[in-house]
């Protein structure tokens, strides 16, 4: 995966999320973003995901050029990608089975039958083929999370965005998914994400960028950032976050 952002500004309102933002990553499997909450990270993240367009800078992820892309080119790219934010986003009304396979049939345009066969291997994939036909209300939060993760993955996504998945779950579903998120990176998934759990961004990441006022302040190897960052406030940051 490789990341060329330059000059990306964002503003909602009188708010700045994004200031002049820029990072190159020349390659990359896991990108983590960290820093503090109302940095910019999530609206990064949906700028690289096609779901936001900045008010100004280039952004291009692999080969697709964002900025100023038209909106069938953003359509045909968000098709490409897998997304997951902070809340489930689960139909209430859909089984995870259904929750799975609408999008296979409607958004991807596969045939039921198509799209049932690769529900159903997502749903194997991710131990939840015994709670195919339950409800998400009937579903503990690590194991909508996991349906949500299957949802994304089921088109084999050419970059999964993740927006801080573990933040509405407890310690134990938290480490459940962060789990299974390793080992979709560990299978060769491309993922860039967003998380506030710092030994798994240490664990998983190749690239670790820290944003922070809507601006990268530093981005390098996990070692380099966790172990000898150099900018003062990424001290700061860390010393905090990492001190329990």
């Amino acid at each position: 995966m490789r990341l060329e952002v330059d000059h990306l500004g964002k503003t909602y309102g009188a708010t700045r999320a994004l200031d002049g933002l820029s990072l190159r990553v020349e390659s990359s499997r896991v990108l983590v973003l960290i820093g503090p909450s109302g940095g910019g990270k999530s609206t990064f993240l949906r700028v690289l995901g096609g779901l936001e367009l900045p008010d100004a800078g280039q952004v291009r992820v692999n080969t697709h050029e964002l900025a100023g892309a038209s909106p069938p080119e953003l359509q045909a790219y968000r098709r490409r990608n897998g997304f997951l934010f902070q809340q489930f986003n689960l139909f209430p009304h859909l089984t995870a089975r259904q929750n799975i396979t609408l999008p296979l049939e409607k958004v991807h345009g596969h045939d039921p039958a198509v799209a049932s066969t690769m529900g159903e291997a997502a749903l194997v994939r991710f131990g939840l083929i015994d709670h195919a036909d339950k409800l998400p209300a009937q579903l503990s939060g690590g194991q909508q999370q996991r349906v949500g993760i299957a949802r994304a993955i089921a088109v084999a996504p050419e970059v999964l965005f993740l927006d801080e998945p573990t933040s509405a779950l407890d310690p134990e579903m938290t480490a459940e998914v962060l789990e299974l998120i390793q080992e979709l990176a560990e299978a060769g998934q491309d993922i860039i994400l967003s998380t506030h759990e710092m030994g798994f961004a240490r664990a998983v990441a190749d690239q670790v960028a820290f944003v922070a006022a809507g601006k990268i302040e530093e981005a390098g190897a996990p070692a380099e950032i966790f172990g000898a960052p150099r900018s003062e406030q990424v001290r700061r940051f860390l010393s905090r976050v990492m001190r329990y």
